[in-house]
This record gives structure tokens, C-alpha cells and sequence, in this order.
């Protein structure tokens, strides 16, 4: 079975008001690249990973006028993908949902959200000291993680968890003062997000469960300055520090970072710095296995243009994969 995470820049732009694919020559939301472009590079690459189930973050809006469901359906008939059923769980007001898409013949699908004292459903209100005044703040996803139950044909049962976390930049800073204040609140809530979905990881480890967590974590072991602040990056949050194996998620690229932060680092995103007119790179997509999960040796992917030399040398697929998005697809190929 292959599972996939893909980070699909503004997807929602490429669709009209009654769900249908919009391919002509307007701009879309990427820098020059046109609707019909974009579209294009995406089915060739959706249908390049050929996955079982994607987990597709910043997926079309669902809202009173449209449907995300039906636009993600839409799309797979169109490029005639066997990802022809969609799921999407608690809807938002970003116009950037989280999606599963997935083929009904080899699993089926529900959106299965939990609740408890310690970890409450992701639609809800979270409540913490974020800024240690001893008072309680309330913490909200602005994208609900997508939390589903998925079973194979053969019976296997397992938990996805699909998530794309608060980004850190301090977008509206109006001086550098303005930008470390910013960037450290963003911070504090991103890493309070963490905190809240790895309670909810932790239950379902307590409980035996199988479950891979990805998504769009915006951050990473090492990424930025401001985690020495706070001693760890919310991705080692979710992952787990308790030294039990049994709950400790995995993945290998951010096992890579931590194990060697200072060596060559596996990146999933590209994107352009405008003031220093350059590209920077970043380790933002995961998908984190549960131990069980972890011994049946998968094989992890990055669909990277320039680091994989599969996607380098096909060069349609490099185009598109540069095309599409500001990340790029993660796969997982398991045995179940």
C-alpha cells in the first residue's frame, strides 16, 4: 500500500463555484503559472505517486457554495485516478481544507474524530498557558486536523491523522521588533497545537492502535532560531521524547535532522525569499508511523525535483513537480 501527503498550493483557486476544474490561461496562485498549467502538472503528478490514499493539505474550500469533496472527485475523474472517493473532516474558513482522497477498492474510509478530557475534538477549544502568566489561554486550529479510521480489504485496521499546524513566519511584521514578537506568539501557539494533537496520539498508542500522523507541520528539528526558546520543536512534541518505544511515532527525515543537525538535510518545500532573491528549502511535510507500523520496514519517499534522481530524470515530471506547488509529495510504500 502506498500512502501519500501533499501540500497542493491553493488548490481551491483551481476550481469554480460548482466544483468543476477551471483550466484556462488566468493566473492561478502560483507566480506566473497559469490555472490550465498548474492543473495539468497536478494530475501528471497525482498520477506519477499512483497512491492508495493521499492526504491532501490545502485542499479545495468546502463552504455553504461549494464542496471540497465534490471538487477533489471531480479532479480525480478528470485525470482518471483510481483516488476517486474523497473525505474531508471539519471544514474551516481558510479556503484550505484537509482532505483524504483515496481508492474505494482497497480501503474504505470514515471521518472518525475523538474526544477526551486531556485531548477534546480539533473543532473545539483547547485551554493552556501559552505565555506563562498563569492564566489559561484558549487554543484553536484555524484547519481542524482530519482525524480518519481506515480499513484495508485484507481487514487491517489503522488511524490517520492528517494535519497541516500553524506556520511560524510573522507575516504583518512592520520592523524587525514587530517580527520577533510575532514569530515567537506564532510560535507558542503552533507548538500548543502540537501539544493538543499529540495528546490525542498518545491515547491511541495507550490503546494498541496503529497510526501514521502527516501532513504540513511548518517546523522542524533545527529550523529556526526561536526553538532554542523553547528547548523542542513541535514536531519532536508529536513524535514523542518519553524514550518508550511503544509511544514514539517515526519518521525518518526528522530522525535524520536530529541525529545529525548539522549534516545534509531531506527538504519537502521550496519556496522564494523576495528581499534576498534566492530559494530556500525546508523539511515541513512528514508522515510519522507508530511502531508497528515502523517494523514492517516502509519505505519512505520524497517526490523532490532535484534530490530524487527518479523525478530529476524525467524531466515532465521535474516541470510539473515545480509547477504544482510549494511542496512537494511524501510517500510511504508498507506491507499491510
Amino acid at each position: 500500500m502506498r500512502i501519500a501527503t501533499y501540500n497542493v498550493e491553493w488548490f481551491t483557486y483551481l476550481f469554480d463555484d460548482n466544483n468543476e476544474l477551471v483550466q484556462d490561461d488566468s493566473w492561478s496562485s502560483r507566480y506566473n503559472v497559469t490555472k490550465e498549467m498548474q492543473a495539468q502538472a497536478l494530475g501528471l503528478i497525482f498520477k506519477s505517486i499512483d497512491a492508495d490514499v493521499v492526504m491532501v493539505i490545502e485542499a479545495p474550500d468546502t463552504s455553504p457554495n461549494r464542496s471540497g469533496r465534490v471538487a477533489l472527485e471531480n479532479f480525480a475523474q478528470h485525470f482518471g485516478l483510481r483516488t476517486t472517493k474523497a473525505l474531508i473532516g471539519f471544514d474551516n474558513t481558510t479556503q484550505q481544507e484537509i482532505a483524504l482522497l483515496y481508492d474505494p477498492k482497497v480501503v474504505t474510509a470514515v471521518h472518525d474524530p475523538r474526544t477526551s478530557a486531556a485531548a477534546p475534538t480539533f473543532n473545539t477549544t483547547f485551554r493552556m498557558d501559552l505565555d506563562i502568566d498563569a492564566r489559561m489561554d484558549d487554543v484553536v486550529f484555524s484547519k481542524p486536523p482530519l482525524e480518519v479510521a481506515l480499513t484495508t480489504k485484507s481487514g487491517k485496521q489503522l488511524r490517520l491523522i492528517g494535519a497541516h499546524l500553524k506556520s511560524k513566519a510573522p507575516h504583518g511584521a512592520r520592523n524587525d521588533a514587530d517580527a520577533m514578537r510575532i514569530s515567537i506568539a506564532n510560535r507558542r501557539k503552533q507548538l500548543a497545537q502540537c501539544i493538543w494533537l499529540r495528546a490525542r496520539i498518545t491515547e491511541h498508542l495507550t490503546a494498541g492502535d496503529s497510526i501514521a500522523v502527516m501532513g504540513d507541520f511548518n517546523d522542524g528539528p533545527g529550523l529556526d532560531g526561536y526553538e532554542k526558546l523553547f528547548g523542542r520543536s513541535g514536531v519532536e512534541i508529536v513524535l514523542g521524547q518519553s524514550g518508550d518505544a511503544a509511544q514514539t511515532l517515526y519518521d525518518p527525515h526528522a530522525e535524520a535532522v536530529m541525529m545529525h543537525p548539522f549534516g545534509a538535510r531531506p527538504t519537502t518545500s521550496r519556496f522564494f525569499v523576495r528581499h534576498e532573491n534566492r530559494y530556500l528549502n525546508a523539511l515541513l511535510d512528514y508522515i510519522m508511523v507508530s511502531a508497528d507500523l515502523a517494523a514492517k520496514a516502509p519505505k519512505w519517499h520524497i517526490w523532490h525535483p532535484f534530490d530524487d534522481p527518479d523525478c530529476w530524470n524525467k524531466q515532465e515530471l521535474r516541470d510539473a513537480l515545480l509547477v504544482a506547488s510549494d511542496h512537494f509529495p511524501v510517500t510511504l510504500d508498507i506491507d499491510l
